[in-house]
């Protein structure tokens, strides 16, 4: 853990592949999903991505902010990520300035909140398989 405070979650540090772009985020993280959309499956290259949403406030990029790009993948949603090394670091929203939506998988630190849910599972590829155990599954966002 990076750093923390009596009162509030722990900061979770986290960097792009090249260590060129680092960030540190406070938790807690309200929503912690699996996307199966295919946006998040062609952005992370994976079967899925992992994603969490925490509030803005909390976060700060600590190192190569200069080194951030943004693509408009919807209108008014951007998903950031390292120029140099290309990798998909987090996702803002015109909707909601208010939120950082984070990919999980630039985490430097482990974190212990569980899954929440998996979203857009009507979209996953046929070779994904979903246990019978899995966290409760959507074919969109829950309650939004």
């Amino acid at each position: 853990m990076v750093d923390e405070k009596d009162d509030e979650s722990p900061a979770l540090a986290g960097s792009c592949l090249c260590g060129g772009v680092a960030y540190r985020i406070r938790g807690p993280f309200r929503l912690i999903a699996r996307c199966h959309c295919t946006m998040c499956r062609k952005q992370s290259g994976a079967e899925f991505g992992t994603n969490a949403t925490a509030d803005r406030a909390g976060f700060e990029i600590l190192r190569g902010a200069e080194r951030v790009r943004a693509w408009e993948s919807s209108p008014g949603e951007f998903r950031e990520f390292c120029g140099d090394c290309g990798s998909s670091l987090w996702k803002r929203s015109d909707a909601k300035p208010g939120d950082v939506r984070l990919r999980l998988g630039t985490l430097d630190d482990d974190f212990t909140q569980a899954i929440q849910v998996r979203v857009f599972i009507g979209d996953k590829l046929a070779v994904s398989e979903i246990p019978e155990d899995a966290e409760p599954c959507f074919e969109s966002v829950p309650g939004g």
